[in-house]
């Protein structure tokens, strides 16, 4: 039986006048109390939240004083001091790219502290914090990491951004001790600025950016679609296991081999290339150019190493014949253009096949696309042994 209106209703608003008088007060007493701020992440999660008595006491330190890795091209004006390309490279690449390049995305720097407390604070550049498909921690987190007694890289703590600027305590009650740590920047947002606040007299040091790193060239994927924060993709991954530098020139649907692209690529001093813009090329694209793409870096570059990736598969490809199909033909004219430079005589160039970059059993993606952690632990598992042969000398 479903219930129905109340005996009062009768198809208007009869109340009663002690209940009018009831209303009345109740509106002049919400009306009374101040405002709803806006929504506070120590709230949300009170390992977010500074500590009043700490922040008021604390020494900034600006990373720009010492350098962050992955932001090449240091000499050349830039239009933000955060953005990967510099200014120069909006006359030569697309636009989209140019656009792309201005999020953070494989930034990161490095210093030493023996503070117990470690803060930042931070500006984005745009105000879209998260993605339906990847959360704000992601997007736009700055991700801690520091060293162990054995030198190893573990994971520390996380921001969890809820609004452009960030002035959060990251982690504290640390254990006592002057390490390395390593502060990874917003995948899929630009910064304006980022200071590391450390309890006055704790000691501090930036430590300058390191030479020669692993250079990314690709996707949304190497771009950092959909980790869960900043030190989870595959690139910050591998990275860490080399114990290298690394540059991010990932763009979400922009990684298509583009010569713009390249003649910024031959500027840096890489360890190895890795391409791997397949996931946004048709088998036709990927034949006019990955030829003259590792040509174009081979003579600018004659020793450097260069890999070529096959696509992902998408994970429901096993039940999709027209995307599996595109996967096909995908690896197989990667595999004519591989052959093809090797019959040329291009030296030092490896391969890495995709079938199996997310894993075998469906489980690696978080759209079917775009890499999970799963999915990116397990890219850099299948990468690690062809780069740890490429960078041999």
């Amino acid at each position: 039986m479903r219930a129905g209106p109340g005996p009062e209703f009768n198809g208007r608003m009869n109340l009663a006048p002690s209940l009018i008088l009831f209303l009345s007060c109740a509106s002049l007493a919400l009306a009374a109390q101040p405002k709803a701020k806006s929504a506070d992440i120590s709230k949300l999660d009170p390992a977010m939240g500074v500590n009043q008595a700490a922040a008021a006491d604390l020494d900034w330190h600006d990373v720009q004083a010492w350098g962050v890795e992955g932001r090449e091209w240091t000499g050349m004006e830039r239009l933000r001091w955060f953005d990967r390309f510099p200014a120069e490279a909006q006359k030569t690449v697309t636009s989209a790219v140019w656009n792309l390049s201005r999020d953070s995305a494989g930034m990161m720097v490095r210093f030493k502290t023996d503070a117990t407390a470690i803060h930042v604070h931070y500006k984005l550049a745009k105000d879209r914090l998260g993605m339906p498909h990847m959360p704000a921690t992601g997007v736009s987190g700055i991700d801690l990491y520091a060293r162990n007694a054995a030198g190893q890289w573990r994971w520390v703590q996380v921001t969890k951004p809820d609004k452009q600027e960030v002035r959060a305590e990251i982690i504290k009650d640390l254990a006592p001790g002057f390490r390395e740590y390593a502060a990874y920047l917003p995948l899929y947002n630009g910064v304006e600025f980022l200071k590391i606040g450390v309890a006055r007299g704790a000691k501090f040091e930036g430590l300058a950016p390191r030479a020669k790193p692993i250079v990314f060239y690709g996707t949304s994927i190497t771009h950092g679609a959909c980790a869960s924060r900043p030190g989870m993709v595959h690139t910050a991954i591998l990275g860490r296991r080399f114990d290298r530098p690394v540059v991010n020139l990932g763009f979400s649907g922009n990684g298509r081999m583009d010569p713009a692209v390249g003649d910024l690529l031959i500027k840096v001093d890489a360890a190895v290339y890795v391409i791997d813009c397949l996931p946004n090329m048709n088998a036709t694209a990927v034949r006019e150019r990955c030829v003259p793409l590792v040509k174009q870096i081979r003579a600018a570059k004659p020793d450097t190493p260069i890999v070529l990736v096959e696509d992902r598969r998408n994970t429901n490809d096993w039940i999709l014949p027209s995307r599996a199909k595109h996967h096909d033909d995908n690896h197989a004219a990667l595999r004519e253009a591989y052959a093809t430079l090797q019959k040329e005589g291009v030296k030092r160039l490896h391969y890495i096949p995709g079938d199996a970059l997310y894993g075998t059993d469906t489980e690696g993606a978080t759209d079917a696309s775009h890499a999970s952690d799963l999915g990116f632990m397990r890219q850099a598992d299948v990468m690690e042994p062809v780069l740890r042969a490429a960078l041999l000398r």
